[in-house]
């Protein structure tokens, strides 16, 4: 599904990312994990072509990422840390306006049908004001999955977010997989990665040190707990 090849990011004479290559396969939950400033977002942000590697080969199913960025946008969703909705418009006219912009078919249904999925369309008509924290991130997941995305980009999804509301996320997330949606996640909670990803990447100061799932990734270390396992890795807690 997605083939990352010596992926290399430099800003002015600073490395940011070095050589970073993994794969990840269709329908697959993968976490990528690292310190602040290890090169996460960086990362992400060069897959969902938003900036162009340094060096390096992006795929997804065998489509150069960097040589036809329109044709890898029309086959991923991102959802942002960022909130940028119209604050002043309800939820779903914020839907509408994304959804037409785009041009996305059948686009009423879908709206309805995302927002069943993320468990909001009870609040299609509130304004996003109106909306807690944890709502509107619902909400940018529904409207990243408008289009009917092969992949889903995620950062930080559940970042400030109490633990009731992130469970729930978690499971939402399990039901975007389930439709078979690939999923590709930055996280800074060691047991979400551990209960959500099928494999994870640890990155440390812009290098890929590890890359397999949670349970071996405790076993290589010798520990039963997955954040132990990060710091005996790594060399410093998240």
């Amino acid at each position: 599904m997605i083939r990352v090849s010596g992926l290399t990011k430099y800003y002015g004479d600073k490395c940011v990312v070095d050589s970073v290559s993994f794969e990840i396969a269709k329908g697959e939950v993968f976490g990528l994990l690292g310190p602040n400033g290890a090169g996460k977002t960086t990362i992400i942000k060069m897959l969902t072509t938003l900036s162009k590697p340094s060096s390096g080969d992006i795929r997804f199913n065998n489509i150069d990422a960097v040589k036809n960025p329109d044709g890898i946008k029309r086959m991923i969703g991102v959802v942002p840390q960022e909130k940028n909705f119209d604050m002043e418009l309800s939820v779903y006219e914020n839907m509408l306006i994304y959804g037409m912009f785009y041009s996305i078919n059948g686009l009423r249904r879908k709206i309805e049908e995302t927002l069943t999925l993320l468990r909001i369309l009870d609040y299609q008509n509130s304004s996003i004001n109106a909306l807690s924290c944890g709502m509107q991130r619902r909400l940018l997941i529904a409207r990243a999955l408008l289009s009917a995305p092969d992949v889903l980009f995620m950062d930080e999804p559940t970042i400030g977010l109490d633990p009731q509301i992130r469970r729930d996320l978690w499971d939402i997330i399990g039901a975007i997989q389930d439709s078979g949606t690939t999923v590709f996640l930055t996280t800074h909670y060691m047991e979400e990665a551990e209960a959500m990803c099928d494999v994870v990447g640890i990155l440390l100061r812009g290098r890929l040190i590890a890359i397999d799932t949670p349970s071996a990734l405790k076993r290589t270390v010798g520990s039963s707990n997955f954040e132990d396992a990060f710091i005996e890795l790594t060399g410093e807690a998240i």
